[in-house]
């Protein structure tokens, strides 16, 4: 998948590299800013199960 993408991305390497760069983090952003929030109310890491 990665030969694909890296065949498929214009330019040189540096070009190549900069363009992946940026879709990482356009992937990480659309994580942090639609993914997480829209599942975080069916995670259940606030609820605690030490006591005492």
């Amino acid at each position: 998948m990665y030969a694909w993408w890296w065949r498929v991305l214009p330019g040189p390497w540096w070009v190549r590299l900069l363009l992946s760069l940026l879709a990482a983090a356009g992937v990480v952003l659309l994580c942090f800013t639609v993914v997480f929030p829209a599942v975080a109310e069916h995670l259940a890491v606030n609820d605690a199960t030490v006591g005492g």
